[in-house]
């Protein structure tokens, strides 16, 4: 990569911005510009690049005069108004929230799955919600090779996916509950009390009775792989944890796949690592996954009760793995495929 880029991270103080920052500085992305952006709460705050401060200006659509690529996480409303200015300045923008995955005209992409439909990009690329990026990294092989009938999802979400804010409130809560279990906490983020307990609901309800994030996972998987037909059913859970996301699979194949053949295809794949050697006590769990570029995979077994059948656990760093290094990547692709 001879040349640099001119890159801005839209959301540069919340906790996907600042890991954006990390994954840029280490994995040595061609920075010639660099420019943190934010709403008009946090402007003026201040953030480090290779060793510089930076002042975090505040995003309007003049700022991305001249800026080459655009890492946006601050908000699906404000990537409604400013991509599209964006875009019209050449800014090609890769958004991390919700407004754009499901738009027929914008790709949806995780690059190891789908990297080819990048190049169909009008200025906009969208990244797939935390959950449903570490979901088809594990499923993209076993699609190639045996085709996916259905699939069940019962995911295991940490509290950073709603924020730092729900983080703190799980801390606060844990702290006075240990000190006084009796004690009334404060719940102000979450729907529920997140310290103790665990929560089947993780964004509001749809008609249909799933949640948004359920109708997420069901709708962008299928794009991504490019196959409505799939059949989809998922539950998605808050649990107190602070960072990562564990998913329970069920997958019922097309055509029979062994256990052997499955390992082998898993083991493969890129930025997949198997954790699974049950008899002595190895498969992985979110203190595992923390800070790393792999999606974890183990508890990998035949499902004892219907033909074709897969049961899997799947682990990955919602932060990093799910938003912030998948947008890196995107960017990086577009410039190994020669599109910027």
């Amino acid at each position: 990569m001879s040349k640099k880029y001119n890159i801005c991270v839209l959301g540069a103080t919340g906790m996907v911005g600042k890991e954006m920052i990390r994954v840029l500085e280490q994995r040595n992305f061609p920075v010639n510009k660099f420019l943190p952006l934010a709403s008009e709460r946090t402007a003026g705050s201040k953030v480090s690049f290779l060793g510089k401060e930076y002042t975090v200006e505040q995003a309007e659509p003049g700022s991305f005069e001249g800026i080459e690529i655009g890492l946006f996480s601050a908000g699906a409303k404000i990537s409604e108004k400013l991509a599209p200015e964006a875009a019209k300045r050449n800014c090609v923008v890769i958004d991390n929230t919700s407004h754009f995955r499901m738009d027929p005209s914008v790709p949806l992409i995780v690059p190891e799955v789908n990297g080819h439909a990048i190049k169909s990009h009008k200025g906009i690329i969208a990244n797939p919600n935390c959950s449903t990026a570490q979901l088809v990294l594990a499923l993209k092989p076993i699609y190639d090779e045996a085709g996916i009938e259905r699939l069940v999802i019962s995911t295991y979400q940490s509290v950073s996916g709603w924020g730092k804010e729900a983080i703190a409130e799980m801390y606060e809560q844990t702290k006075a509950l240990l000190e006084n279990p009796q004690a009334k906490v404060g719940v102000n983020y979450l729907p529920k009390r997140i310290a103790f307990n665990v929560i089947p609901q993780i964004d509001s309800f749809t008609d249909n009775g799933y949640t948004k994030e359920e109708m997420k996972m069901v709708n962008e998987t299928r794009k991504i792989l490019e196959d409505e037909s799939i059949k989809i059913t998922a539950t998605t859970v808050r649990v107190p944890v602070a960072v990562g996301h564990s998913e329970s699979v069920n997958i019922q194949t097309k055509k029979k796949i062994s256990m052997a053949k499955l390992r082998e295809l898993l083991s493969n794949f890129p930025t997949v690592k198997i954790m699974d050697d049950p008899s002595r006590g190895v498969y992985p769990t979110p203190i595992d996954c923390v800070g790393k570029d792999e999606t974890l995979i183990g508890r990998i077994r035949e499902d004892i009760s219907q033909q074709n059948g897969i049961e899997m656990w799947i682990v990955s760093d919602n932060l990093r793995r799910g938003a912030a290094l998948n947008a890196v990547l995107i960017a990086e692709r577009m410039i190994s495929d020669k599109l910027l």
